[in-house]
């Protein structure tokens, strides 16, 4: 049987009025971002008052359906972009690379072999060298493009567990301050809670490699197996950075996989700051890298570089026949024997063209931009006689506390978060250092002026005066 025409099939003219549509409101949220609130969320019970109903069996108006999306759907989200959105670790994505991921899902590549799509494979194998070369690993590194930091974290260990002969009784090491996609990814590769060794960290919120020693030869005299230790490249809770040189020094001599955490802060290795800061990264066997933090892409753009990137594909290469014809010349590479995903974007399209367009050195600018304005955030807290520096400036974080004596400080920062959230006016978010409830603001947004820091403290101090009835 044949359908008498293509269901899903608009004509070019209507296709074209779409989207000039849907690229005018895409411009009209770059260009009207400080106009708007940070955050918007909508209660469940509104939600499924405005989107409940049965599902629909007839067509409607596709600009009433763009429209809804944009104006009911999408407006009921954080702004990740916001120039004062500065909670968790922010997202400030750029036009060039919004249209880059437009291409993409037009075109829809499938990027999980050279024969599907050689085009997209090239130039995702084109980026990660570049970063390679930023980094300063060898030839012969190399990676993918993932998810997020989670899924690289995750692809990562399992190289390494795979390229040691370790099974789920290893173990790993890492510092209190590691994000808790490591304990997620041991999780999901079977690894019970206590194969997850934690170090605790002093007040500069590091690990410590000393420490460290003596817990790998503790483990090894009670017949335990170390195989990994997982360091941190720029922390979520502060930014700090472990000692990575000297870790790698150690983790050669005990014949350790190291493995870095630098989700947001592998991103400045592209500045000189940025790279003092990171010393030593070039030695580890593998890290992970969200370009869609400090890179400036939309999300999804993540990837994961390994010192030897022939250890991906002899982790994950599988071959079953219906996929035999997809061998081509040994130049030919596969992207989907370096990962999990068979079926896989092309994520790396967009921070190629957007470096093409912009160049390296406006991204550049733009970390140290980010830089600075962490030490100025920090130098106008300190001023400040409502708040404390905890955690000074580091790869643009700066943690600190309420300053005056006041009923529970936890509670108190989390109700100071929760004002901010109700009023959309800035976010930041609060988290835990030791003992001590902080907030903590992350800048690495370009569009961020020193003017919005002022303001956003400001606006922080007296919130916090009028919930703690000063």
């Amino acid at each position: 049987m044949t359908l008498p025409r293509d269901p899903f099939e608009l004509d070019p003219e209507q296709m074209r009025r779409l989207g000039y549509e849907a690229v005018d409101r895409i411009i009209d949220h770059f260009t009207g971002v400080r106009d708007e609130r940070v955050t918007n969320k909508i209660t469940p019970a509104d939600a499924r008052a405005r989107f409940g109903e049965p599902i629909p069996e007839t067509p409607s108006d596709p600009h009433t359906v763009l429209r809804t999306a944009v104006d009911d759907v999408l407006s009921h989200a954080m702004r990740l972009d916001h120039p004062r959105f500065f909670a968790y670790i922010p997202s400030p994505n750029n036009f060039v690379s919004v249209i880059a991921d437009a291409l993409v899902a037009g075109f829809n590549p499938f990027g999980g072999t050279w024969q599907a799509a050689s085009g997209p494979t090239a130039i995702e194998l084109v980026v990660l060298d570049w970063l390679r070369e930023l980094i300063g690993m060898p030839e012969g590194a190399g990676g993918l493009f993932v998810s997020g930091g989670s899924m690289a974290n995750l692809v990562a260990l399992a190289t390494a567990r795979h390229a040691l002969g370790a099974d789920a009784s290893g173990l790993v090491y890492t510092s209190d301050q590691t994000h808790s996609s490591i304990e997620r990814a041991l999780t999901t590769l079977g690894f019970a809670a206590d194969r997850l060794r934690t170090i605790p960290t002093g007040n500069d919120w590091r690990l410590d490699p000393k420490t460290l020693e003596a817990a790998i030869a503790n483990d090894r005299r009670d017949g335990g197996r170390p195989f990994a230790v997982v360091a941190n490249a720029g922390t979520t809770n502060t930014g700090t950075v472990d000692p990575l040189d000297e870790l790698a020094t150690l983790c050669a001599r005990e014949r350790l996989w190291l493995h870095a955490d630098g989700a947001y802060g592998v991103g400045a290795i592209a500045s000189d700051e940025g790279r003092r800061a990171l010393d030593g990264l070039a030695r580890v066997d593998s890290l992970s890298f969200d370009p869609h933090k400090w890179w400036f892409q939309p999300i999804e753009a993540a990837c994961v570089v390994v010192r030897d990137a022939s250890l991906l594909r002899d982790t994950f290469s599988i071959l079953p026949a219906y996929l035999r014809d997809t061998r081509g010349a040994d130049a030919e590479v596969n992207l989907c024997d370096y990962g999990v995903q068979l079926t896989r974007a092309a994520r790396a399209l967009k921070l190629w063209m957007s470096i093409k367009t912009f160049g390296m050195a406006e991204f550049r600018r733009a970390i140290d931009h980010g830089l600075a304005l962490a030490r100025y955030a920090e130098r106008a807290i300190d001023a400040s006689p409502d708040w404390t520096v905890v955690s000074p400036a580091s790869l643009a974080i700066v943690a600190f506390r309420y300053a005056h004596d006041s009923r529970d400080a936890a509670a108190l920062h989390a109700d100071v978060v929760r004002e901010m959230y109700r009023e959309g006016f800035a976010m930041l978010s609060g988290t835990t250092l030791g003992d001590t409830p902080v907030l903590r603001l992350c800048t690495i947004n370009p569009r961020t002026t020193e003017a919005d820091i002022d303001r956003t403290i400001e606006h922080l101090s007296s919130t916090a005066r009028r919930l703690a009835g000063r």
